[in-house]
């Protein structure tokens, strides 16, 4: 059987002009990796040391999907984009180059002689780096044969692994396009032994149609995207594929069962950010959390994205987080925002414990409503609150509500795992807003309610303490 490849678009062709948020970005990327897309593409670096962080932190939460990095039109920014995702569990560089006369001279400014050295340059620069090389074919279909064929011989011989025909203008029939790749693997000896893939636009509304003759002739890699952004949508060939994929003898690794309910909550989520909100907008401003640290840093750097993920710490304060902050970076190769997030929960703003925890009650079900009875002691004296809520968490928290008499707004809040098994350790982060200042809470337990109760607590502690 042949497999069709699923290599998604969207944080590519969603960059120009976006307004998404580093939070929607790695929300999108881990989304399209639990689904089984086989490929996410990331868009050129265009800021060098913001964007090569922000990719190595696509590149840490991308878990079983090649991470394609484009390159641009020079050798050194082959390199560049290898450095930045080359910690990718499969990282893939993606060179891109138009074939037909009026891109080559509008975004190249080369004639066709000098196109070719172009693209032979830059794919055995990135061969240098790694075999897993693509070359995508801009304007395709408005190419003059004859030139096409020996712009993919040389990518080809260079040690391109995949080879992408683009349909940039969208005005082939299905038919004309099942046409032009037989043509082609015919007529150029090697492209039938590498990844063959199509991007097609959807000017004529037959994307889906066109991607489906491109697979029978030969393609095995279709580029889509998971909401409609003028190309093949990934739900169209989905359902191409779950309809007719077993009778022509075709397998592929997406989860379609997952696929719509997914591509509800990015379309929703790209409507809403193109409307100036967010889905994943928790009040706090996200600028600082498209960059992350190195233990190279400075403190006057580490203090700038402190601030730009809303704390204002003290000198003495912010000296505790660099000292932590060095720690951690010592032994990793970058520190990310949501980690330094950890880090000033934990290390920043030691204060004393003005409500402790006594005890905690917490039952849900999926018949009953969750209930969370909470005993709190404040010098000296125990205070309870029984509350309900939407869930075990939001049961707790307006219990605590409930007993401290004040509702504060929850910025963010984190649960991850420290340890692995069936003992494993849940650390949870919790940011509150006061009088507009953010205050942040770490906790740790083996029971994640646990921890999320003690990081709320540990940031009401230093409400108090500082507005007391």
């Amino acid at each position: 059987m042949k497999t069709v490849e699923i290599s998604d678009m969207t944080l590519r062709l969603a960059e120009g002009g976006s307004a998404l948020s580093f939070k929607e970005r790695v929300e999108i990327a881990r989304t399209l990796d639990r689904l089984g897309t086989d490929q996410i593409e990331l868009p050129a670096l265009k800021d060098d040391k913001g964007d090569v962080l922000r990719n190595k932190t696509m590149a840490s939460v991308v878990t079983s999907a090649r991470l394609a990095a484009t390159t641009g039109l020079t050798e050194e920014s082959v390199e560049a984009a290898w450095e930045s995702v080359k910690s990718a569990r499969q990282p893939v560089l993606h060179v891109m180059l138009p074939a037909s006369s009026v891109q080559m001279e509008y975004v190249c400014h080369r004639k066709a002689p000098a196109m070719l050295e172009l693209a032979r340059a830059l794919v055995t620069k990135a061969r240098y780096f790694t075999e897993q090389v693509e070359f995508s074919v801009l304007d395709a279909t408005r190419a003059e044969e004859a030139f096409l064929r020996q712009l993919l011989a040389a990518v080809l011989e260079a040690g391109a692994a995949a080879v992408t025909l683009c349909d940039s203008a969208g005005i082939m029939t299905p038919d004309e396009c099942g046409a032009f790749l037989r043509g082609l693997t015919a007529a150029v000896p090697g492209l039938e032994k590498v990844r063959l893939g199509v991007e097609l636009s959807d000017g004529l509304k037959m994307a889906a149609a066109c991607a489906a003759a491109a697979v029978d002739a030969g393609a095995s890699v279709v580029k889509t995207t998971i909401t409609p952004m003028g190309v093949s949508c990934t739900q169209d060939v989905a359902a191409y594929l779950s309809a007719r994929g077993e009778g022509k003898g075709l397998r592929w690794n997406l989860r379609t069962t997952e696929l719509t309910r997914a591509a509800g909550q990015m379309q929703w989520m790209m409507q809403t950010q193109r409307s100036g909100g967010s889905p994943f907008d928790s009040g706090v401003d996200d600028t600082g959390a498209t960059v992350c640290l190195s233990a190279g840093d400075s403190i006057e750097e580490m203090v700038k994205v402190v601030r730009h993920l809303g704390y204002d710490l003290t000198e003495e304060d912010n000296a505790k987080v660099y000292e932590s902050f060095q720690r951690i970076a010592a032994k990793k190769h970058f520190v990310s925002a949501r980690e330094l997030d950890a880090i000033v929960a934990t290390a920043a703003m030691q204060v004393p414990s003005v409500y402790r925890i006594i005890s905690y009650v917490i039952t849900c079900g999926n018949t009953t409503a969750a209930m969370a009875n909470l005993m709190l002691e404040k010098d000296g004296e125990r205070q309870q609150g029984v509350c309900a809520g939407d869930g075990p968490i939001d049961a707790a928290f307006l219990a605590i509500e409930q007993i401290i008499g004040h509702h504060y707004e929850l910025a963010d809040y984190q649960i991850q795992t420290v340890t692995e098994g069936r003992e494993a350790m849940g650390s949870a982060l919790v940011k509150l807003r006061s009088n507009g200042k953010l205050y942040s809470g770490n906790g740790i337990s083996t029971d994640v309610i646990g921890a999320s109760i003690r990081a709320y607590i540990s940031a009401l502690n230093k409400i108090v303490y500082e507005e007391s």
